[in-house]
């Protein structure tokens, strides 16, 4: 899922700990190179944070993560919902995942996170 051109949306970056703390109480899905942590927000723009914990190794390999996690939000920023603000909790397997392939699960991650579940579906019939 990249942007076409033409077809680029304005990623407004969190920069203060109420904004991550506030996604943390959100939506959550996790994929094998990452969290995504979501919740809606005043902004028209969509937000989003880039957090890597020390326990992911040394800052030139915590940079690197956050690094190739900007350039795949980046990639994705019209899968991105307007009012709406996301964390990326960056993992270790970050570093070694194909680029492609971390595009594609941040991607299917936003969708996820924005589907509506099965049993919250006016036509699904309880029993």
């Amino acid at each position: 899922m990249t942007a076409l051109p033409g077809e680029s949306r304005k990623l407004r970056r969190l920069t203060k700990r109420s904004e991550f703390l506030k996604a943390a109480r959100g939506k959550r899905t996790g994929r094998s190179g990452f969290s995504l942590q979501a919740v809606p927000s005043d902004g028209a723009d969509p937000g989003i944070g880039f957090t890597v914990t020390k326990a992911m190794g040394n800052s030139p390999e915590r940079n690197r993560i956050k690094r190739r996690l900007r350039e795949a939000a980046r990639a994705c920023a019209p899968a991105f919902h307007p009012q709406h603000d996301y964390v990326l909790v960056g993992r270790r397997e970050a570093l070694n995942e194909p680029f492609a392939r971390l595009v594609g699960n941040l991607g299917a991650a936003i969708a996820r996170l924005h589907s509506t579940p099965p049993s919250a579906r006016p036509d699904s019939e309880t029993q």
